[in-house]
């Protein structure tokens, strides 16, 4: 028999842990190669971990809501094969921290074990702080009021500690939450000054899901981060509507593939971004990034009223066919909640469909670190001046608005309007005898 450590593997760039949302399996289930062990969730979508061996579960080193960083070991599984077996002391999967945690905590003669029950704090914990506060018979009223001096206020090892020496010395808790450092102040103070909602009988309260949470934080971070600012032009799509309606009945049944105006309307902004190069950028703090590849975010909405953006990757070296495969491929995995981490990451300049819902036009949020995104209208039948050598006259024609939202800081209205209008050009100027 041997032991095999299942580690959280590594997710798509930039992804660096994610969070436990549910053990599939439990201790003592057997497990077969490729079976789901557990479900996780990152910043940008949830996902399975399957197991790489066969055999049972022997242990769970992290509980559900904790947060596991990449490589870290989360589970043992026991196999018949020669596995490799589980370390002592593992430096990739038990933080030299831990080991010290582990060393102080046994050396305190009287250590209380209380059950904690942290669900109900709206405070995220540590696996680490967490044993150290049952070991230490901390309380979770107690845990809220400890200022952390972590990344978003969290309490860290070192600010649990010195509550735990300054509890045992007879100092107030009072002192330990003044002498946190002032980096937790303005998360305090912005929760201190929401201004307050009425709620009367009749109204019903429903807490934000952990996705609607993040949108809600990565919508408002852009806002105030770059300078919005938009150009909107319209634009004739008669003949592409017309090209659409003539093919998409050979063009299904040749590719097993529905066509629908998405692929077309991403095929001619991949050409405008390589026209346009400076569009097709991010920023980071005082430097602007050039982008070597074009990756077309895709914003899709999910079944529960959230949205997700997915990215097709080197979007302008794919012909129509290999752009309406990847624009289904990665809807249809969007809504039935099959998104890998990956396929979210690396996005750099992205298009959202609002005329789906009917919407004519609108100002989108930039996805952030790019600096730009296009809003698709609705198509409509307006009437509109025709031009012949013969006069003008009043025609119906199909026609929708582009809503360009850019980067002020970066960019100027002469390249936003330029690259929105360079779309146009190349939407109007679309061959109707071209093959698909």
């Amino acid at each position: 028999m041997a032991r095999f450590e299942l580690k959280l593997p590594k997710m798509g760039e930039s992804v660096a842990e994610a969070t436990i949302t549910n053990w599939l399996k439990e201790v003592g289930d057997r497990i077969e190669a490729d079976e789901a062990v557990l479900e996780i969730a990152t910043d940008k979508v949830d996902s399975e971990v399957p197991s790489e061996v066969s055999g049972v579960l022997v242990e769970q080193l992290f509980g559900k809501d904790d947060l596991v960083q990449v490589g870290q070991t989360i589970a043992i599984i026991e196999t018949e094969g020669d596995a490799p077996a589980v370390q002592a002391v593992e430096e990739t999967a038990v933080p030299v921290e831990a080991v010290e945690i582990e060393k102080t905590i046994e050396t305190v003669k009287e250590a209380v074990s209380v059950p904690q029950d942290f669900s109900g704090s709206d405070k995220f914990f540590s696996p680490l702080v967490k044993n150290i506060a049952k070991e230490e018979g901390v309380s979770v009223a107690e845990l809220n009021n400890i200022a952390g001096s972590g990344k978003d206020g969290r309490v860290t090892k070192e600010d649990i500690l010195k509550f735990i020496e300054n509890r045992k010395s007879g100092a107030p808790a009072q002192q330990t939450v003044a002498a946190a450092p002032k980096v937790a102040e303005p998360i305090v103070q912005k929760s201190q000054q929401a201004v307050p909602v009425s709620v009367n009988g009749g109204d019903e309260i429903i807490e934000m899901d952990r996705m609607r949470k993040l949108i809600s934080g990565y919508m408002t971070a852009s806002v105030q981060t770059s300078a919005h600012v938009q150009s909107f032009i319209e634009v004739d799509v008669t003949n592409i509507v017309k090209w659409r309606d003539k093919v998409k009945t050979a063009f299904e049944k040749r590719e097993g593939e529905k066509l629908t105006f998405t692929p077309i309307m991403m095929e001619a902004v991949a050409k405008a971004l390589k026209d346009f190069p400076g569009m097709n950028i991010s920023v980071d703090g005082d430097y602007i990034i050039k982008k070597k590849n074009i990756n077309l975010g895709m914003a899709a909405a999910l079944p529960n009223g959230n949205l997700i953006v997915p990215v097709i990757k080197n979007a302008d070296q794919l012909n129509l066919v290999g752009m309406a495969k990847a624009v289904n491929d990665l809807g249809n995995r969007a809504k039935a909640g099959k998104l890998k981490p990956d396929d979210t990451q690396g996005g750099t300049y992205t298009v959202t469909n609002v005329g789906t819902f009917g919407s004519v036009f609108g100002t989108p949020i930039i996805n952030q670190p790019q600096v730009g995104i296009l809003a698709l209208g609705a198509i409509r039948k307006v009437p509109a001046v025709i031009e012949t050598p013969e006069g003008d006259f009043i025609g119906i024609r199909q026609k929708m608005f582009l809503s360009h939202s850019y980067d002020h800081r970066v960019v100027d209205g002469a390249l936003g309007g330029s690259f929105v209008k360079r779309v146009a050009e190349y939407l109007e100027a679309f061959d109707v005898d071209r093959d698909f």
